[in-house]
C-alpha cells in the first residue's frame, strides 16, 4: 500500500490518476519517449545513474559524449556555443550576470525578473537598475518590456555593463528583442535573455510562422546569451536546461568559470541523458512534433472561441503555447476556475487574478486540448449567466441562470479575493543592512530587507530596498489566504524590514 505521507507514494498515486499535464515539464510523461522507442533508457534508468566513469565525459572538460550533446544543441540553435544546465536555467542566469558585470557593476534588468537574477545581483555583487514592464490593466499582469524603457535605463547607467529581461514572459507575452538588442549593442553592453520558458521558439520559429508572425526566438533576434529551460516546454526532465552563447561579445572563459561555481560538481547524468534525448527527438522528430503542436492549439483556439463567457488573452507578441483563461465572465476567478479544472482532472500551471494559464509543451496529445476543450465548455454551461462590462447579466445564453443582487455582491467578493498584480511603482532606498523580523500588518512605509515571492511565477513582488505598501501587503496577504506559496513571510505572518 502507498503511503501518500510519503513523496514517493504521491509521486506513485499522481502518475495512477492519469491526469492531463497543462504544467510544467513539457514532456508531459513517459508516453512521449516510450512513442519514440526510449524505453531502454526509462526501464534502466537506476542503472544509468552513474558518475563520471571512464567514457562519460565530464561536464566541466566535456570532450566526448557531453561534448557531442552540446554541439548537437549548438547546431539546433545556431549558438556559437551551447552549455548543459543541470540546475536549471536558475544557475545559467546566474553566471551570465556574473561573467556579464564586474563587482560593484551595474545591470539593467527587468523588475518582474525571476528571483534567481535577483540571487545573482547578490552573488556577482551588482547594482541594479530596474527596467519597468508594461502593465496589462485588462488582464492584471505585466506585459512586454518596451525599447523605449530600455533606452531610458541606458541613459540613466550609462555605465552599465548588460541589460537582463525575461522574454517570454510567464504568461507567453515576448519583448520586442530585435529593437531592443540594437539599443544595447550600441550601448557598448550585452544582452541576456530569460527564455527559460521558451526553449521552443527556436523551432516554432523555424516550424510554425508561415501565418507571417514576428519571429519570437532571441536566438534568431540579436540576444547575447540565451538562457532556456528545456524541461519546461521541450522533452528533457526537471532541472535540465541550456545556455546558449550567440555572440563574441561573450567572453566565453569567464562564462565556464561561473558555471562551474554555480553547476554541482556531481551533476545528474540522467537529467544530461534527457538533454541528449530531447536533442534527438529535435533532430529526428522535430519538424513533425512541432507541426502537430500548432496544430493542435490553433484547433483548440478555434473551439475555445465557441464558448460563452471564456475570454482567453491575445496580445500581439504572444507565445500562444501558453494558454491563458478567463471565465470571470461566467462569475469566476482564476482560483475558482482553477479548481473546476482540477476537479475534471486538468492541471494548470498558474493563477493569477481572473486569469489561470495552461502551459502546453510537446508532449501534449490531442486528447489533452479535447479534455481541456470539454472541460471548459462544461464549466461554463454549468456556470453563472454572462456578465457583462456594465455588471449586468447579457441576454441569448438559455444555459445561464439569471444574475441577481446575491451574485453581484458575491462577485464584487470574489474579485477581491484574486487581485491582479499590485502597480509597479516603487519608492527606492539603499538596501538595509540591519534587519528585523516583523509582523506584515506593521511593515508599511518599512524598507524590504528581504524580498517577498509568490511561487509560482517566482517574481518577487517586491525586492530589498524597496519600500513596502499597503497594496504590497494586501496582496501577499491574499494570496497566503488562499493557499499559495509566498516565500518571504515565515509560518508567523512575519517579513524582514530594515531597522
Amino acid at each position: 500500500m502507498r503511503n501518500k505521507e510519503q513523496l514517493t507514494g504521491f509521486l506513485l498515486d499522481h502518475a495512477a490518476q492519469r491526469t492531463v499535464s497543462f504544467h510544467m515539464p513539457g514532456h508531459k510523461g513517459s508516453n512521449l519517449y516510450r512513442r519514440f522507442g526510449y524505453d531502454g533508457f526509462l526501464d534502466q534508468m537506476m542503472d544509468c545513474d552513474i558518475t563520471e566513469i571512464p567514457g562519460a565525459d565530464n561536464l566541466f572538460q566535456p570532450e566526448g559524449v557531453l561534448r557531442n550533446t552540446m554541439d548537437r544543441y549548438r547546431n539546433l540553435y545556431g549558438s556559437r556555443e551551447s552549455y548543459l544546465l543541470v540546475n536549471g536555467s536558475s544557475c545559467g542566469l546566474v553566471a551570465a550576470v556574473m561573467a556579464s558585470v564586474p563587482t560593484g557593476g551595474r545591470l539593467i534588468l527587468a523588475r518582474n525578473c525571476h528571483k534567481a537574477v535577483y540571487n545573482a545581483l547578490s552573488l556577482a555583487g551588482a547594482q541594479p537598475v530596474y527596467a519597468f514592464p508594461e502593465m496589462l490593466p485588462e488582464y492584471g499582469i505585466t506585459g512586454e518590456i518596451r525599447p523605449e524603457e530600455i533606452r531610458r535605463c541606458i541613459a540613466a547607467a550609462p555605465d552599465a555593463s548588460a541589460v537582463l529581461i525575461p522574454s517570454p514572459n510567464y504568461y507567453g507575452i515576448c519583448s520586442d528583442i530585435s529593437s531592443i538588442a540594437e539599443i544595447v549593442h550600441d550601448a557598448g553592453m550585452t544582452l541576456i535573455v530569460d527564455q527559460a520558458h521558451g526553449a521552443h521558439l527556436k523551432f516554432f520559429d523555424e516550424n510554425g510562422r508561415a501565418d507571417g508572425r514576428c519571429l519570437m526566438a532571441a536566438e534568431n533576434l540579436g540576444a547575447d546569451i540565451v538562457i532556456n529551460s528545456i524541461h519546461k516546454t521541450l522533452a528533457a526532465f526537471t532541472e535540465a536546461a541550456i545556455c546558449n552563447v550567440m555572440s563574441d561579445r561573450v567572453d566565453s572563459d569567464e562564462l565556464e568559470d561561473a558555471l562551474q561555481k554555480m553547476e554541482s560538481t556531481s551533476p545528474s547524468y540522467l537529467l544530461m541523458a534527457s538533454l541528449d534525448i530531447n536533442a534527438d527527438l529535435l533532430e529526428k522528430h522535430g519538424a513533425e512534433l512541432i507541426k502537430d503542436w500548432r496544430k493542435e492549439l490553433e484547433l483548440f483556439y478555434d473551439r475555445a472561441a465557441s464558448i460563452d463567457g471564456l475570454q482567453v488573452m491575445t496580445h500581439s507578441r504572444l507565445d500562444d503555447s501558453k494558454i491563458n483563461l478567463d471565465m470571470s465572465r461566467r462569475g469566476l476567478n482564476g482560483y475558482e476556475l482553477e479548481k473546476k479544472l482540477r476537479d475534471r482532472g486538468i492541471l494548470a500551471e498558474l493563477i493569477t487574478g481572473n486569469l489561470v494559464m495552461c502551459m502546453s509543451g510537446i508532449g501534449n496529445t490531442r486528447n489533452d486540448y479535447e479534455r481541456l476543450y470539454d472541460a471548459l465548455r462544461e464549466i461554463a454551461e454549468a456556470g453563472n449567466a454572462i456578465v457583462s462590462a456594465s455588471g449586468r447579466a447579457e441576454p441569448g445564453n438559455a444555459a445561464a441562470h439569471p444574475r441577481d443582487e446575491d451574485e453581484a455582491e458575491r462577485r464584487d467578493e470574489m474579485e477581491g479575493e484574486a487581485p491582479p498584480w499590485p502597480n509597479q511603482s516603487f519608492v527606492l532606498h539603499p538596501v538595509p543592512h540591519k534587519r528585523v523580523r516583523t509582523p506584515i500588518d506593521d511593515t508599511i512605509g518599512r524598507v524590504c530587507a528581504q524580498a517577498i515571492i509568490p511561487y509560482p511565477p517566482g517574481i518577487p513582488v517586491i525586492c530589498p530596498g524597496e519600500e513596502i505598501t499597503e497594496e504590497i501587503v494586501t496582496y501577499a496577504k491574499t494570496l497566503r489566504a488562499l493557499g499559495q506559496n509566498v516565500m518571504g513571510i515565515d509560518g508567523d505572518g512575519c517579513v524582514l524590514v530594515g531597522v
